[in-house]
């Protein structure tokens, strides 16, 4: 039982350190500041995002003015706010969902996965994309 245990638990390490499920920091990509916090779930066998924490010094509890009009999210609260949505685990990654960015209002095309301890978050808008890192909180 000895040999069993040490072979089981690095297992089960590294499979906790590659979900994309838990809570992760944005973090501005010309600044290096943190932005806010998303806590990523799973819901009928797909996977959404929604803001948990938001760090401004401006209003600390906005709500999303450039969201699309048609959209139900339009002038709500940015904090419990669901920004990604239907996405679909595929190999090593998750897509076929889209995530939306409450600071220009425009929702992306998505895929998701993790290097290491980090998640790579890509939003495609036509053939263009941007790709940002997010760190998991612990």
């Amino acid at each position: 039982m000895k040999l069993i245990l040490p072979l089981i638990f690095p297992a089960f390490f590294c499979y906790a350190q590659t979900s994309v499920l838990g809570k992760w920091m944005t973090v501005d990509e010309s600044t290096g500041e943190e932005k806010s916090i998303i806590e990523i779930f799973e819901r009928n066998g797909k996977v959404y995002g929604k803001i948990v924490k938001i760090f401004t010094k401006v209003d600390p509890d906005p709500i999303c003015e450039k969201c699309p009009e048609d959209d139900p999210r339009y002038r709500k609260k940015i904090i419990g706010m669901e920004i990604i949505r239907n996405m679909e685990k595929g190999g090593n990654e998750y897509s076929q969902g889209n995530i939306l960015d409450p600071q220009d209002g425009r929702i992306y095309r998505c895929k998701m996965w993790t290097e290491g301890s980090r998640l790579k978050v890509r939003g495609y808008w036509g053939p263009f994309f941007r790709t940002q890192t997010w760190k998991r909180v612990h």
